[in-house]
């Protein structure tokens, strides 16, 4: 398996467990194991942006190109 391929597999894979600790913190009654998944999240929040430069850095990653300024208000008119 290549470095592209590893990078962008280990991406997708945060961005799950993303989701699922959103998911668990939401539903979590328990203070102290809210603040921990909330403590972890923020962790790989913060890992998943460091490598997501690197893979943008080494053209592993190219982002969507940016909305217009008529797509944004477009947008914006039709969630009011």
């Amino acid at each position: 398996m290549d470095e592209k391929t590893m990078v962008n597999d280990i991406l997708s894979s945060v961005k799950a467990d993303l989701n699922t600790y959103q998911t668990a913190i939401s539903e979590c009654e328990n203070m102290g194991l809210r603040q921990t998944l909330q403590t972890i999240r923020n962790n790989d929040e913060s890992f998943h942006y460091e490598l997501f430069k690197i893979a943008q850095v080494k053209g592993y990653y190219k982002p969507a190109e940016k909305a217009t300024a008529n797509q944004i208000q477009k947008v914006k008119d039709d969630l009011q």
